[in-house]
């Protein structure tokens, strides 16, 4: 059985958690296992993580991808049908 590296890469830093938020929505939509990382004291210290930034991390195996996800831009909601 091969070993896999699981070593944590961020593959991205946003400026604040809502945005991260989302990029994390779309990699685990895409099957991609992340999560969230910033220094804000255990969520006692909410703005602790500004000029920081806010990291989206993945695996170190699956970073190719998850950039590829991120890179590709989302395609426009269809407006309902009436």
């Amino acid at each position: 059985m091969a070993k896999i590296d699981s070593t944590l890469i961020a593959v991205k830093t946003y400026s604040n958690l809502f945005d991260a938020e989302v990029a994390q929505t779309a990699l685990e939509a895409a099957g991609i296992e992340c999560m969230v990382r910033s220094d804000d004291g255990g969520g006692m210290r909410p703005g602790l993580w500004m000029g920081n930034g806010v990291d989206l991390v993945v695996r170190k195996e699956d970073v190719q991808r998850a950039t590829e996800v991120l890179d590709t831009p989302a395609e426009p909601a269809e407006p309902p049908s009436r």
